[in-house]
């Protein structure tokens, strides 16, 4: 199944290894487009997948935009891509030329090497396969950044691009287990867990109070480890998850969907990446697309697919994201009311919540 062969491709580019995608150009014609990972690669790997050491690289546009590639008309979109020649550390092996093409994907480097370059970008080519290919970074958790091939006989996994477009299709989800679990806020409360065979990643519905014909408060709560678990002062995070759980147990009832969609569908360690750029003095959105991904790349088809498993068709939805609203709205889940849902800033969060309100459109 297609949805297989994604889930392949995923596990291979985690591991470091090739990936063919495979599609049809603009007048049908079939074409591949063979990649592999920068970040992750040992050297072997690299020797055997580029012998002649000259494979260009593939990068998001907006890391084209940051290294001055203006000749990139689309770099202002993370999902567009942009082909670069291969910087060549000259004279200095494969390790080296590996680092400088790390030091060319991860902007949080961009201040230990700064003198980088020139980098000469190459004609643009299967634009829907090396969008496909950056997508596949995204899910893999890993930088968008990619050596290009040419190879035929190269040993590696095949994936076609609808695919890789349709892998995040939460049609497969199913409930796989629920059980009682006591909670402070409410001892009578039922966990119920999902899962995708496609996917691993496990998604949970916290159910509390009592179940009737009215719309619950709901509310969509992406992991973060760093705030749910850690404390971390540098979101809300952790204060919005305990602030839901107490107004939903003061509800007559209501489900809390715990997504596992860390650092807005960008995964833990760009996360973290894009913590080191806040550092720099980035904001939120800015850091997340100069590391080469949409502002926001969660996937709420999952929520309204858990809400309709659940037997939820309205909601009352504990939300200051109105994109939260639409989104599920599209799903067709009916959102009854926009409940706000409001924490205290602190010293290290003020500029946080300040983006989200002025960028993302977030509202009391």
């Amino acid at each position: 199944m297609q949805s297989r062969d994604a889930a392949r491709a995923i596990d291979a580019i985690r591991r470091g290894w090739p990936v063919r995608v495979r599609g049809k150009s603009g007048n049908g014609v079939s074409e591949t487009l063979l990649i592999l990972p920068v970040e992750g690669v040992g050297v072997s790997d690299l020797e055997a997948f580029d012998p002649e050491g000259t494979a260009p690289l593939l990068l998001s546009g907006a890391r084209a935009a940051t290294l001055k590639l203006v000749n990139q008309r689309d770099a202002a979109d993370p999902e567009q891509a942009v082909l670069i020649e291969r910087p060549i550390a000259v004279d200095e092996g494969v390790e080296a030329s590996l680092a400088l093409a790390m030091a060319t994907a991860d902007p949080v480097r961009d201040l230990m090497t700064p003198l980088k370059g020139p980098y000469h970008a190459l004609p643009s080519c299967k634009p829907e396969l090396a969008a496909a290919a950056l997508r596949l970074a995204r899910l893999a958790g890993l930088l968008p950044a990619f050596f290009v091939g040419s190879g035929e006989a190269v040993d590696a996994a095949d994936v076609d691009v609808e695919a890789v477009n349709a892998f995040e299709d939460s049609d497969r989800l199913v409930i796989a287990a629920r059980a009682r679990l006591p909670v402070e806020v409410d001892d009578r409360a039922e966990i119920v867990a999902f899962r995708s065979p496609d996917d691993g990643r496990e998604h949970i519905a916290l159910i509390l109070g009592h179940p009737d014909d009215t719309p619950p408060v709901v509310r969509l709560h992406s992991e973060c480890l760093t705030g749910d678990v850690l404390g971390s002062l540098k979101c809300d995070c952790g204060p919005q998850l305990h602030a839901a759980l107490h107004e939903i147990a003061d509800s007559r009832w209501g489900v809390l969907l715990y997504l596992r969609q860390e650092g807005r569908g960008i995964g833990l360690i760009n996360k973290l990446r894009a913590y080191q750029l806040q550092d720099q003095g980035f904001d939120t959105v800015d850091a997340n697309v100069r590391l080469g991904f949409p502002i926001d790349a969660r996937d709420f088809s999952v929520a309204s697919r858990m809400l309709t498993l659940l037997g939820i068709p309205a909601v009352r939805l504990l939300t200051n994201n109105p994109q939260k609203v639409a989104r599920l709205a599209a799903e067709g889940i009916e959102v009854i009311e926009r409940v706000p849902h409001a924490v205290e800033a602190n010293p290290h969060n003020e500029r946080y919540l300040a983006t989200k309100r002025d960028r993302t459109g977030h509202q009391l």
